[in-house]
């Protein structure tokens, strides 16, 4: 897979100093919901920044392995933007977050079971195959782990991506917060995944409150998760990063 260098994830607060000096980056992620819309102003944005830039997409609210019906209303209005942008491959998380008429805006982790992989990667592959591009699961920073639970993260994640013939997309900074909240070594978990199906790698900040850690994306990416990151990319080789 092409590797498109190092990103950075597109927000509102970066528009107009990026329109305004077009600095030297190689790409930029957007979160494919901003922008899927009829019109306004996402879309003048977007169509700027494509003048200039590569973009990929990355989406929160496709929620995989939620019990309701697969949304194709949302999956048409995803695969008409990924025309628009030529994103080469998109992603969201290996999550759930909806029920019948429920959403949670929340991505909430899946049990790690055989019951699950089996329903997990049947929806991935239908969503790829609709798409007609790559598609790519994220790996969740958790904080709770369910009882039913038969195997490890790393060995579910990688069943879910090999069953369904998608990609990984890697976040590294949620292998740490995880391997702190749960009290793994993160060297089991990059080992012992298919690397090869690593299409992209996520890179971000988070809180660490001792006793554990969270998610937030409101800091800078720590030295342990640049380390790890140099660790992974030392046995993967060169692949498409973005500090979300």
């Amino acid at each position: 897979m092409e590797n498109l260098g190092i990103g950075i994830g597109l927000r509102p607060d970066h528009y107009e100093e990026i329109l305004r000096t077009k600095p030297s980056i190689d790409w930029f992620e957007i979160i494919s919901e901003n922008f899927m819309v009829e019109g306004g102003r996402p879309l003048e944005i977007l169509e700027l920044i494509l003048q200039n830039y590569r973009v990929v997409q990355h989406g929160v609210s496709l929620a995989i392995g939620s019990p309701d019906s697969l949304n194709f209303s949302y999956l048409k209005k995803l695969k008409n933007l990924a025309r628009k942008t030529k994103t080469p491959w998109i992603s969201d998380h290996l999550c759930w977050g909806h029920l019948e008429g429920a959403h949670f805006h929340d991505l909430l982790p899946l049990p790690y079971t055989k019951e699950v992989i089996d329903y997990v990667s049947e929806r991935a592959r239908i969503v790829q195959d609709y798409l007609e591009i790559p598609f790519a699961l994220e790996n969740l920073s958790s904080y709770v782990s369910f009882q039913c639970d038969q195997m490890p993260e790393w060995e579910f994640y990688s069943a879910v991506v090999e069953k369904a013939n998608i990609f990984m997309m890697l976040d590294v900074n949620n292998i740490y917060v995880s391997s702190r909240n749960h009290n793994f070594d993160p060297k089991s978990y990059y080992e012992n995944i298919p690397l090869e199906k690593v299409i992209q790698i996520h890179l971000a900040g988070h809180t660490d409150h001792g006793d554990y850690v969270l998610d937030t994306h409101d800091n800078y990416v720590c030295d342990p998760v640049w380390e790890l990151y140099g660790k992974i990319i030392s046995k993967i080789g060169p692949v498409s990063g973005v500090v979300a």
